[in-house]
């Protein structure tokens, strides 16, 4: 198999493997020769193009041809244009079919008082302002001694934020660092504050609202005489508290994925997103959840969404994610259509849309049941939508603060990074999965290979279940995953 025609409408084909000009290429019922190279993950069109015609790709539009196109030729950046623009108005034309119930899978999971349940038994130290991170890394040393073979880690999570910002941009960084807090793989917190910063420890508290003394500790540093000593005795007493719990057997129901690609490549959308898409349909219809975030990357397949809203209200939700994250592009004076990265063109996308109707496969064909602004913690079982930017760690640490577990994270090119949270790679291509074994956690490239998606999805879900025992670790747990990048949207005074 040299080309693969993702949908029978398509005027192009993606290329499996680089071909070379002259080779003879087909495809269903359609025969073409190669113009010229055509790179693997790139398009091939499989007939003319006139100029203005729409280049259509998963059946539908990725943009349209900025001059005649002939059969055979390279289609890319060079001869395709954007269709997209400013904000839209939309109408709901409900389009979803429910998903058969399945019998739920288990894992051992730890269960908290709460009834949340976490994947990891750690204990996180979590500044309240980069003005204490040197404090807080080396109250993480010097706790390390506290571990016992029952706690996984003793993290602590640094960044720059909570000081210097105001209204809604200073109420983003509050909410994510109280999703921090909250997190089920978390068994203790300790919250170190400075005591003068906007986002002190008194007005995070009041976005919190009811917490577990047991659990979370609170210590403002210029209040204390040696805040080391002191940081160091609470830890103490939290990581007996965390000690107490113990795995136990746990229905798939409770688990909580989080959905995400970055470096993606031409097969990303053919590969490991629809296998996320997938493992997302097995999830939920054994009573569990998704998150689907990447809002600049649903533009140009945003209908889709929208139209698999269960109800008018979802739909109105997520017409408001869409136009006002276009709104937000707008107030920087940047186009809606800055993406993809040259990396993603490197690989094979062409245009934003090409990179969203790819990317929005990893929310499978669930209903959409819920749509969440930043840091809201997940309320609904199910596919939910959720407001963030496509950036990788942004997004990544947005998916942790509304309660993913873990972040299934696909990767056409490759990337090291880890969130807080277990944050699982699969590569959509085996040359990549060969190449950084060191990064990549699961091969979704076997899918064209040979290998069924039926049977993909049954080892992915095996993996993951696993992962989520503990049996295993993902590979940006073996790395560093103590960065923390929040949203930021405003002024700095």
């Amino acid at each position: 198999m040299k080309i693969i025609r993702i949908h029978p409408g398509d005027c192009v084909a993606v290329a499996v493997t680089s071909i070379a000009a002259g080779e003879e290429l087909t495809v269903g019922d359609s025969a073409v020769t190669a113009l010229e190279v055509i790179p693997a993950g790139h398009k091939i069109a499989l007939r003319p193009i006139a100029a203005g015609e729409n280049i259509i790709k998963y059946g539908f539009p990725i943009g349209h041809a900025k001059t005649d196109i002939a059969a055979g030729a390279h289609v890319h950046t060079q001869n395709v244009r954007s269709n997209l623009g400013g904000q839209l108005s939309y109408t709901y034309e409900p389009d979803f079919k429910e998903l058969p119930t399945q019998t739920p899978r288990t894992f051992r999971g730890y269960r908290r008082p709460d009834g949340k349940v976490g994947i990891r038994n750690e204990v996180w130290i979590v500044p309240t302002v980069g003005c204490v991170n040197s404090i807080v890394r080396e109250i993480e040393s010097r706790a390390q001694g506290f571990k016992t073979a029952n706690i996984d880690a003793i993290c602590s999570f640094c960044h720059p934020y909570g000081c210097s910002q105001l209204g809604d941009d200073q109420d983003m960084t509050l909410r994510y660092l109280s999703g921090l807090i909250r997190h089920p793989n978390a068994a203790a917190v300790l919250v170190l504050g400075l005591g003068c910063e906007n986002g002190n420890i008194g007005e995070l508290k009041k976005v919190m609202g009811d917490y577990d003394a047991n659990r979370v500790r609170f210590l403002v540093a210029q209040d204390s005489e040696d805040e080391i000593v002191d940081a160091l005795a609470i830890l103490e007493e939290l990581c007996r508290y965390a000690d107490t719990f113990r795995r136990e057997e746990c229905p798939a129901s409770e688990l909580i994925l989080g959905l995400k690609c970055g470096g993606s490549d031409g097969f990303s959308g053919i590969t490991a997103n629809p296998l996320l898409g997938s493992l997302s349909d097995t999830v939920i219809a054994q009573g569990g959840s998704t998150i689907l975030t990447e809002v600049p990357e649903m533009f140009g397949a945003e209908t889709i969404l929208m139209n698999r809203c269960r109800t008018e209200a979802q739909f109105d939700a997520t017409v408001h994610l869409i136009n006002d994250f276009k709104a937000y592009f707008a107030r920087y004076g940047e186009k809606t259509d800055e993406n993809p990265s040259p990396g993603n063109k490197a690989g094979g996308i062409t245009t934003l849309e090409d990179k969203s109707l790819g990317c929005t496969q990893k929310g499978g064909t669930a209903p959409v049941e819920d749509v969440l602004r930043y840091g809201d913690p997940i309320r609904a079982k199910g596919l939910s939508l959720l407001q963030a930017p496509g950036n990788d760690l942004v997004a990544s640490g947005a998916l942790m603060a509304s309660g993913a577990q873990m972040v299934l994270f696909t990767t056409g090119r490759g990337t090291p990074f880890g969130c807080p949270i277990p944050t699982v790679k699969i590569s959509s291509n085996t040359p990549l999965y060969n190449k950084k074994r060191s990064w990549i956690d699961f091969n979704a490239g076997s899918l064209l290979e040979g290998v069924s998606m039926e049977e993909l999805t049954g080892q992915f879900y095996d993996y993951v279940l696993a992962l989520a025992s503990g049996e295993v670790q993902a590979k940006s747990e073996l790395l560093d995953r103590h960065d923390l990048a929040i949203f930021k949207d405003g002024v700095t005074l």
